[in-house]
């Protein structure tokens, strides 16, 4: 029950980091959730925004993120 409790606590602390460095740097990522391929439709009154291709690379990163810490995690065993 004490791992979980860490757990949370570290999942907390990098969604705090995460968010710190999103916020931070939001400037120079404008080009994110702009991308080829996003569907954005814009009518009187009326706004509808799916970001596709966005969703697709985040998707991309994070299993990519995943993988290497999964692969270093059997490495230090």
């Amino acid at each position: 029950m004490e791992n979980i409790g860490k757990l949370i606590v570290s999942l907390g602390v990098l969604l705090v980091v995460v968010g710190l460095i999103i916020w931070l740097f939001a400037d120079k990522l404008g080009w994110l959730g702009n991308l080829p391929g996003d569907i954005k439709i814009e009518r009187p009154g009326f706004t509808f925004y799916f970001p596709v291709v966005t969703m697709i690379l985040i998707s991309t990163a994070l299993s990519a993120v995943m993988y290497l810490v999964g692969m270093i995690a059997r490495l230090a065993r």
